[in-house]
């Protein structure tokens, strides 16, 4: 088995929000985080498959595909974008990195083929991180 790992960066903005939640509770909960005009991150976005290699190829995956899948599920819809707003996974569910991961996840894993998402990990602003490996 082999794993390859794909780094791409982008930059969006959010504010935490839990539409369950009165706007006390919001501000309570998330703190200047909470504020509806947002805020923005630089994040990285490290995407890692795995498989074996192809005996005629030579691939796990083919880096120029994995780079194009990532560009349309992920950079298309979310560089530079209000994630709250523009992402309708956000529309309902708070932006944490933690979420940001899964529905990243979500978004690749079934655009693979040949090799099989093993982690997506989400840097924002480079010290903190989510790491999310799919529900075994």
């Amino acid at each position: 088995m082999l794993y390859l790992t794909r780094k791409v960066e982008f930059a969006a903005s959010h504010y935490y929000h839990n539409p369950e939640l009165s706007p006390e509770e919001n501000r309570r909960l998330f703190g200047k985080c909470n504020n509806p005009n947002g805020h923005g991150h630089n994040y990285v976005l490290e995407v890692t498959v795995k498989g074996e290699v192809d005996p005629r190829s030579g691939f796990v995956v083919d880096l120029k595909r994995l780079k194009e899948i990532m560009n349309r599920e992920v950079l298309d819809a979310m560089d530079h974008r209000f994630l709250n707003k523009e992402v309708p996974e956000f529309a309902t569910r708070v932006p944490t990195t933690e979420n940001l991961a899964i529905a990243i996840w979500q978004r690749l894993a079934p655009t693979l083929t040949n090799a099989k998402l093993h982690r997506v990990r989400v840097y924002e602003n480079h010290d903190l991180f989510a790491d999310f490996y799919g529900e075994e």
